[in-house]
């Protein structure tokens, strides 16, 4: 597990550690420093014997300076373009050092590499004049691009402005930052790497980032004494007609490891259910029961239809279920039309998972605010109605207002109805393991995510159905117990 960082959250991290002692120019010649490595290892592996730095006016372009100087004294050909005199005045300390050419006008030429230290994470506005043309030239190149800290043009939480540049490697200096990872930031930074420069940013702040070996820990190799018993209920609840998104949620909940998965359904379609998923147990729903409610994770919504019957069926279970609750697709919508109110006299562990329109209604914000500050808004929401929520995007968010986390797995081919009861129903079944909300969702998102990059792999980004990812479930769980 490693931690991501705000922009601004690095930033005052990095003038804490000024703040001690330690000077502004020493940081920027060690980023300097891992910056040229970084580059010194793209020539050597892509068989460029060139690289220009493309630099702006603040510290970013100090970074590129110190690189520049480095490889030159490595007697690498290096070239450097700066279209403006006013440096910060680290930047133009460190200039001075550099004793190579320097262009102040984009080049005609062409360079296989090019070094992108126009703007770093200070960026507020959209980049204009020079800087845009700059960059916009950047991108028209089809050189390979390695970015300073943030491809400039990306913002914080991921906003692009435009233009920005497309990178095919972003070395972040100090520290990994949620830019990178979230919204259209991944698609813009390309391979990720971090470079250690010294500075600790913390624990406090930040969210988590897991990784293979956090997710091994909640499939633990099994004693051969084991029963079904031991590996809790889940149950799968739709109170509509569709079906069908119900079916998905639970073929996922049977993939998850749970002991017993119990999909109820109108009594109508029992036996098209049953017969369909003999491997799962199938009762009809009329309303509440013992059996439901003695289920240890529970999910409702999906394919339920918006009504004032599912408002009160929720509005039931929050008040007297007592295992963990997720509440998915209807009845997200239902809450957000009908009122929040039963969340705040809960006697349950609750899970929601809105993608980002649902999770506007249910906010009372726009799906643009929603996205721009996805972080400190899901934190404050998870934290308001004490319920661990799962916005899903591209980079889902995890919170449960203590704890945040970003699933760093995941693919396009995702993007497809019914990717969202996939997920509900792999949460269910490991909530019902007994796994806390929090944990549960890291885990299941992560799952989730890996089997979507094995979809992807195996039958591409378009053709990947919603039961391709079923099927390539079991070999997303392997992938990480068997590291």
């Amino acid at each position: 597990m490693y931690r991501a960082y705000s922009n601004k959250e690095a930033w005052e991290s990095d003038r804490k550690a000024v703040t001690a002692g330690v000077k502004t120019r020493e940081l920027m010649e060690r980023a300097g420093e891992a910056l040229a490595q970084k580059v010194a290892s793209a020539m050597d592996r892509l068989q460029l014997t060139e690289v220009l730095f493309a630099l702006g006016s603040g510290n970013n372009a100090g970074d590129g300076f110190v690189a520049a100087r480095i490889l030159t004294e490595q007697s690498r050909l290096v070239k450097v373009l700066c279209l403006t005199e006013k440096l910060s005045p680290e930047s133009a300390l460190v200039k001075i050092r550099y004793k190579g050419e320097i262009f102040t006008r984009i080049p005609k030429k062409k360079f296989p590499l090019i070094v992108d230290c126009v703007f770093g994470t200070g960026l507020k506005r959209p980049p204009e004049g020079e800087y845009a043309k700059l960059i916009s030239w950047i991108n028209a190149q089809g050189s390979y691009v390695i970015s300073c800290d943030l491809p400039s043009g990306l913002a914080e939480n991921g906003i692009v402005f435009s233009p920005c540049v497309y990178a095919d490697e972003t070395v972040s200096i100090g520290c990994m930052k949620n830019s990178l990872l979230l919204n259209e930031g991944a698609d813009h930074a390309g391979k990720i790497t971090v470079a250690d420069i010294g500075v600790d940013y913390g624990k406090k702040g930040g969210v988590e980032v897991w990784e293979d070996g956090d997710v091994k820990v909640f499939f633990p190799k099994k004693h051969s004494n084991v029963n079904k018993g031991m590996f809790g209920k889940s149950c799968i609840v739709t109170s509509g007609a569709r079906m069908g998104a119900a079916m998905l949620a639970a073929s996922a909940s049977l993939r998850s490891g749970a002991g017993y998965t119990t999909l109820r359904v109108p009594e109508r379609l029992c036996v098209s259910a049953a017969t369909a998923l003999p491997s799962c147990i199938v009762e009809d729903f009329n309303a509440l029961d013992d059996g439901m409610l003695a289920s240890d994770a529970l999910a409702i919504g999906m394919g339920s239809g918006v009504s004032t019957g599912l408002y009160s069926i929720i509005t039931q279970l929050l008040s007297g279920y007592r295992g963990t609750l997720i509440l998915d697709a209807d009845a997200l919508t239902v809450l957000a039309e009908f009122g929040l109110k039963p969340l705040e006299r809960k006697s349950c562990e609750v899970i929601l998972t809105p993608h980002p329109k649902e999770f506007a209604r249910l906010s009372n914000q726009s799906v643009k605010e929603v996205l721009e500050n996805a972080v400190p808004i899901a934190q404050k929401f998870a934290s308001q109605y004490g319920v661990t929520l799962i916005f899903k995007n591209n980079r889902t968010l995890i919170t449960n207002g203590v704890r945040t986390a970003i699933n760093n797995t995941g693919s396009p081919a995702l993007a497809k109805g019914g990717s969202g009861d996939i997920l509900t129903g792999f949460l269910v079944g490991t909530c019902a393991r007994g796994l806390s909300p929090f944990d549960a969702a890291c885990v299941s998102c992560y799952v989730f995510g890996r089997a979507g990059e094995f979809a992807e792999e195996e039958f591409g980004q378009y053709a990947p159905t919603v039961s391709d990812v079923i099927e390539v479930l079991p070999r997303a769980i392997r992938s990480v117990t068997e590291i």
